[in-house]
């Protein structure tokens, strides 16, 4: 009998490899957690984002390299204006830039208190409070006819309520208030309030602590210079650019000494406004008083040259032309009213409002502007009421970085 013949399908079937198990969301790490977030568009995305769930959130908080990548990367954004109340209303008004494209900001701006709500404002004694700092998210207001001082932050809706600096009865005549806010870089519930008296001999410093309510003094200090104003923080010193022709004043936060310090070369009708770059480092901008286009505005950083000196090295210079042509204003017509004013200069951005008109204008409407110092290109962000506005410009949310209190409640 003859042999069978096997046939192919007799054949014994070779065995498949078992398939990967899909992957998920939560399997992740968070290398690659951090390559997706970065490709976020702004930083209110990526506050939606992290607080989706405990795994984005540690992801974002547990890493300084990413949050500094994030930040090289997007700029914080301006949120809007305060303007100053004038004497009409009880509180500063809030002015929002609207971004209609973008609705995560839109969410941010809904979740806000940009009302200020809780300022106390019940009582026949509080006439109004005036703005004296706006930074890194809080607003430093004071209320002189009730001898208080609120620090506001409108993101996560605080307050604190602190009696204004004691009065000496030897404090001289003339005085003019300074307030600035250093807020803590571990616990975002703690900060110091400094106040500078300036007088005409000199000036005096004042430290508030969070945790103590309590201002300390420290002794006047005899400095050239008559009653600057407007003081600008940058890297925990504040400068003062007013009152001297060729120095500016300097308070260290840290140390609380006076100095001062020597001002580039300085054009003619021009006014200096003192800020940070980028890198948190000191730069000076040169702003023409009258608008022309023979006239540009000039920044200087402060640098080591080759020899490892420190000195003012001019860095980029915007044409009042390249200004006046993004405005639509022609600054060559005599019947033109030019306003420009620095408002600030923060994380690199110069922050400009100018106003380009007819002299018969009477409640001018001045464009907000953005200049880069890194790349050197001008924007239009919007419109705002008036030259001296607070811009609000979103800083890194606390409770995205751990620390203590992060780290408890995550």
């Amino acid at each position: 009998m003859a042999s069978q013949q096997h046939s192919p399908a007799a054949k014994k079937k070779k065995k498949k490899s078992p398939s990967l198990p899909p992957t998920t969301i939560s399997g992740l790490d968070q290398d690659i957690l951090h390559e997706i977030f970065v490709r976020l568009p702004s930083l209110p995305s990526l506050v939606r984002a992290a607080f989706t769930c405990h795994t984005f959130l540690d992801a974002v908080r547990s890493s300084p390299a990413f949050r500094r990548r994030f930040r090289a990367l997007h700029c914080s954004p301006v949120l809007g204006h305060f303007i100053d109340n004038q004497e009409l209303t009880l509180i500063p008004n809030f002015l929002p830039l609207r971004r209609r494209s973008d609705p995560d900001l839109g969410a941010v701006l809904r979740g806000a208190d940009f009302f200020l709500t809780r300022l106390p404002d019940d009582d026949d004694a509080f006439r109004g409070w005036s703005i004296h700092d706006c930074r890194d998210g809080f607003l430093v207001l004071g209320n002189w006819s009730a001898d208080q001082m609120a620090v506001y932050n409108p993101l996560t809706r605080t307050m604190d309520l602190f009696p204004l600096p004691p009065r000496e009865d030897f404090d001289p005549d003339g005085l003019y208030f300074d307030f600035h806010i250093l807020p803590s870089e571990e616990d975002h519930r703690s900060f110091r309030l400094v106040c500078v008296r300036h007088g005409e001999i000199g000036a005096r410093a004042l430290v508030l602590s969070s945790d103590t309510s309590k201002w300390q003094n420290f002794p006047w200090v005899r400095i050239n210079g008559f009653w600057p104003e407007n003081g600008t923080m940058v890297n925990g010193c504040i400068y003062w650019t007013t009152g001297v022709p060729n120095d500016a004043r300097v308070l260290n936060t840290a140390t609380m000494h006076f100095s001062r310090i020597h001002l580039p070369p300085r054009r003619a009708n021009t006014t200096w406004k003192a800020g940070e770059t980028k890198d948190g480092r000191l730069c000076m901008a040169c702003v023409p008083l009258e608008v022309q286009a023979q006239r540009p505005l000039d920044v200087w950083f402060w640098r080591a040259d080759g020899d490892g000196v420190e000195r003012w090295m001019l860095d980029k210079s915007l044409p009042m032309q390249e200004l006046a042509e993004i405005v639509q204003c022609h600054i060559d017509d005599d019947n033109a009213r030019v306003q420009l004013n620095a408002v600030a200069i923060i994380d690199g951005f110069i922050y400009l409002s100018v106003h380009c008109g007819r002299w018969q204008h009477h409640h001018p409407t001045f464009w907000f502007l953005s200049f880069c110092l890194e790349t050197g290109v001008l924007n239009k962000l919007g419109r705002v009421l008036g030259a001296a506005s607070h811009p609000y410009i979103m800083p890194w949310p606390r409770s995205l970085v751990h620390n203590k209190l992060s780290s408890s409640s995550s």
